[in-house]
């Protein structure tokens, strides 16, 4: 991922392991990149649910005794959840990893504006490649949902339509591609010879 320099990378998380999703974004926040999370609903943990969940639950049960307001405070949220594991692989506490940790943003879904934008896949995160079929995993959604979270129903939802208006405006698209494609051969035969020219002045592209 470090290899090209880009203002804001998207990542859909959806599909990736959470581990190792977390140790690639934390590094990339060090090295001074801006990140994105976005679908984090669709983030996956190795091993089968039912332990999964009672280590959270485990979680859930440690508190300052003399005033529990103090923390450790326990998310319910997946954004939130996959914050918290990133937070833990920064020096959050001294400037530069306050700094890297304000440079990262984590959803549920895909919200307006990155709706619009490219998003990255990450092949060394993704479970179909890292993962052995045999293996047991659960989603981070479902572990959400049973220890606290209300909201997986109404992201389903929003993903949805999400996904309807993504495919309208794809569909759009390839038509006014198949307008312009049309329109440049009913007129190749008249610029023929100047688009001979720009070609011979060193232009490639036309």
């Amino acid at each position: 991922m470090g290899d090209s320099y880009v203002p804001v990378r998207v990542i859909d998380a959806h599909g990736h392991l959470l581990g190792r999703l977390a140790a690639l974004t934390a590094k990339e926040l060090l090295n001074g990149h801006k990140i994105v999370l976005v679908r984090t609903e669709g983030i996956l943990i190795s091993g089968n649910f039912y332990r999964n969940k009672l280590k959270y639950l485990d979680f859930l049960k440690k508190r300052t005794r003399t005033n529990p307001k103090k923390g450790p405070f326990h998310f319910r949220a997946p954004s939130k959840m996959v914050w918290r594991v990133i937070r833990g692989m920064l020096p959050h506490k001294l400037p530069r990893g306050a700094a890297a940790l304000d440079r990262l943003k984590v959803f549920e879904g895909i919200p307006a504006p990155y709706d619009k934008k490219v998003r990255f896949s990450v092949n060394s995160c993704s479970k179909v490649v890292k993962l052995k079929p045999q293996r047991k995993y659960c989603s981070i959604s479902r572990l959400a949902h049973e220890v606290g979270w209300k909201y997986k129903g109404i992201i389903e939802t929003l993903e949805v339509k999400r996904k309807v208006k993504s495919q309208q405006y794809f569909e759009k698209k390839q038509e006014r591609a198949a307008i312009r494609k049309k329109a440049i051969g009913n007129v190749h035969s008249k610029i023929a010879d100047i688009d001979a020219e720009i070609q011979e002045m060193g232009c490639k592209a036309c």
